[in-house]
């Protein structure tokens, strides 16, 4: 029986196992170094799934996901359970002052073309739709109408996780190290406890981790872990119909309840692997808070309840995911480095990746192909947050 390995157990390597085991019957072995995830990109993530992308691969990725998320309760449905995600679709609102305002219009025209249901809105319009909004220093913004917002992350990763084990995935604890190979095959993963799980194909779909396992196989994975900080806000203010709003400054937040979730750029030099419990709150006082308030006054007052950390898995080359096959290999791959989009994108591209490793066609991911790093040809994304 063909077997796959699946190296991380994060929400993109689950997706991948699910799709395996339920579309294709494959036997799948996933290695996860920490079954907590305490660390893991899914359990840190904002879970938010936007179509206000640059590049069309990753509209049709985030289209063809939030379609999956619209239906995860019946797709990822097991005997014991019926997954709910919290999927919500107020939108993504991008605004701009009069220097930015030409991009923003020539990112809706891009994903207009895309059949994004995106709509240009000037203060006045802003003004309508969301009275709280400071807009005298604004030109234009950008709202998705549909298909953007934001879901329960770790409850989609447990739902794949769990329908993959139903079909019969087998998630197993072991730090992976290194690979056995004969000519351009992969034979087996070495973990640091001594074990080798063998397989017919093997994934790297270790997230921010993931580089120096493909350094292992004489790949280059320009991928690092780049901490974000999240800081979760009460106030009296109330902001009906609030999306998630990125700010011309860079700064973002969104509503969750009653509570404001709020980040952006990181202070100073974007350095790998800093700790997450190490929080800038001085991010949040002296950058994060003032452009708060002179956006939406009414948030003037607020406190910070709490905050947390979680990394990007970012792929400097370009900004975008790498899913496909490593070059050189015959039956190893990749799937990481989505630079803050993985969590939305894991559908779509458990999907094609499945679908690719069994030897059909995959066209949602083609240019994401990690050959594009050694080829030297950048696929920019230039809407990241």
């Amino acid at each position: 029986m063909f077997q796959v390995t699946v190296i991380g157990g994060g929400v993109m390597g689950a997706a991948i196992a699910c799709f395996l085991a339920r579309d294709h019957g494959i036997a799948v072995t996933v290695i996860e170094r920490d079954c907590s995830y305490a660390q893991a990109s899914s359990s840190l993530s904002l879970s938010s799934i936007r179509q206000q992308f640059s590049q069309p691969v990753n509209i049709a990725l985030s289209r063809w996901s939030i379609e999956f998320l619209r239906r995860a309760a019946s797709e990822l449905t097991t005997a014991n359970d019926t997954p709910a995600i919290g999927l919500v679709e107020p939108g993504y609102l991008y605004l701009a002052t009069a220097v930015g305002a030409q991009s923003l219009r020539e990112a809706h025209a891009r994903q207009r073309a895309e059949g994004v249901d995106v709509a240009l809105l000037d203060p006045a319009e802003l003004t309508g739709r969301f009275p709280w909004l400071a807009v005298e220093d604004l030109a234009l913004g950008s709202l998705g109408l549909s298909g953007e917002g934001w879901f329960d992350g770790p409850a989609l990763h447990r739902a794949f996780r769990h329908k993959a084990q139903t079909c019969g995935a087998r998630f197993v604890q072991a730090d992976a190290l290194g690979f056995d190979s004969r000519g351009d095959h992969v034979t087996g993963v070495h973990c640091a406890d001594g074990s080798c799980v063998g397989g017919d194909a093997f994934v790297i779909a270790a997230g921010a981790w993931s580089a120096p396992l493909g350094q292992a196989l004489g790949c280059k994975l320009p991928v690092a872990a780049k901490k974000r900080d999240v800081f979760v806000l009460e106030t009296p203010a109330v902001l009906p119909g609030c999306p998630l709003v990125i700010d011309p400054s860079g700064f973002w937040f969104r509503t969750e309840g009653r509570l404001i979730l709020a980040g952006g750029p990181p202070r100073g030099e974007d350095a790998d692997d800093l700790p997450l419990h190490d929080i800038d709150h001085g991010l949040f006082e002296e950058r994060l808070w003032p452009t708060l308030a002179a956006r939406v006054p009414a948030l003037e007052a607020l406190r910070v309840r709490s905050a947390w950390a979680g990394y990007y898995e970012m792929n400097a080359f370009d900004h975008n995911g790498l899913a496909g096959r490593l070059p050189g290999w015959v039956n190893a791959f990749t799937a990481c480095g989505f630079s803050g989009h993985g969590m939305q994108q894991s559908p779509a591209v458990g999907y094609s990746m499945a679908r690719l490793i069994v030897g059909l066609d995959a066209p949602l991911i083609a240019s994401l192909t990690p050959q594009r790093v050694l080829d030297g040809r950048p696929l920019v994304e230039a809407n990241v947050i």
